[in-house]
């Protein structure tokens, strides 16, 4: 039995962070890369959560990440 992942927003930036730590990807790449580490079957979900929050593909992962930046203002 195949599971549905729900991706929610949070998710979604913490996996990118796990990337980004691995050294896996970089924060000036766009977002549409990150399709290279996403299952597949998941990524219209993964990709539907993102245009909910306004973020295009071609926008950079630094982009969704930013928030981090702002936490401890």
């Amino acid at each position: 039995m195949l599971q549905t992942v729900q991706y929610s927003l949070e998710m979604i930036q913490d996996e990118v962070r796990q990337l980004i730590d691995r050294g896996v990807i970089s924060k000036q790449q766009p977002i549409y890369t990150l399709c290279k580490h996403i299952p597949a079957r998941e990524w219209m979900r993964f990709e539907a959560e993102l245009e909910r929050y306004d973020f295009l593909l071609r926008d950079r992962i630094s982009d969704l990440i930013c928030q981090e930046c702002w936490d401890n203002d």
